[in-house]
């Protein structure tokens, strides 16, 4: 299997199996706040003697990791919103150059969120981290901040910034690529709804 099948399967994966967890998590914590107010002996006491509280922080975390892997997901696949009035109107060169200016754009800000980004996660926390992991002197470097109720390190929360930048600019250079070689860009096949005709 190539790499860019792995992933794209790896992506694909990854925001299904998040939005089932966060799902799930949220699932269980919306029925364990309502049956702890229900006065049922044995139940109601085991209910508050666990903490759910931890269960909306989770959420947000994982759906900050979906949005930032579903934009990379969104470019591979055609499916984010964008303005092509100009580019549909213009032919050869002139489409070529304004394609290849939004996409490499893209290329341009995704790179530079993945660089700050991974500045951002490295001295809030990663580096010290990564120093005391390996035993060194952790030097100027500080431990950094963590979640308020997961207690997770902040940095391994941001750690999508990165990740996402890196993934977003790997997935527009591979649509640049693409679009040099064939001229065509992905486009999302809109499914045709039962009795909603076009005019």
């Amino acid at each position: 299997m190539r790499f860019r099948q792995i992933l794209n399967h790896l992506e694909e994966w990854l925001i299904g199996f998040l939005l089932a967890l966060t799902t799930g998590v949220i699932f269980v914590a919306v029925v364990h706040r309502y049956l702890s107010g229900v006065p049922i002996p044995y139940l109601q006491d085991w209910l508050l003697a666990r903490d759910l509280g931890w269960a909306q922080e989770f959420a947000l975390i994982c759906a900050a990791w979906m949005a930032k892997i579903g934009a990379a997901y969104g470019v591979r696949t055609g499916i984010h919103v964008g303005v092509d009035i100009v580019t549909e109107r213009a032919t050869g060169k002139t489409r070529a150059l304004l394609v290849t200016l939004g996409l490499g754009a893209g290329i341009l800000f995704s790179a530079l969120t993945a660089w700050f980004g991974a500045l951002f996660v490295w001295e809030n926390g990663l580096a010290y981290a990564f120093y005391d992991t390996l035993g060194w002197d952790t030097g100027p470097y500080f431990e950094g901040s963590v979640t308020p109720d997961l207690e997770w390190p902040s940095w391994a929360v941001y750690l999508i910034i990165p990740i996402g930048g890196m993934l977003m600019g790997w997935r527009f250079l591979e649509v640049l690529i693409r679009f040099w070689r064939t001229g065509e860009l992905p486009r999302h096949q809109v499914a045709h709804v039962a009795g909603l005709e076009e005019s």
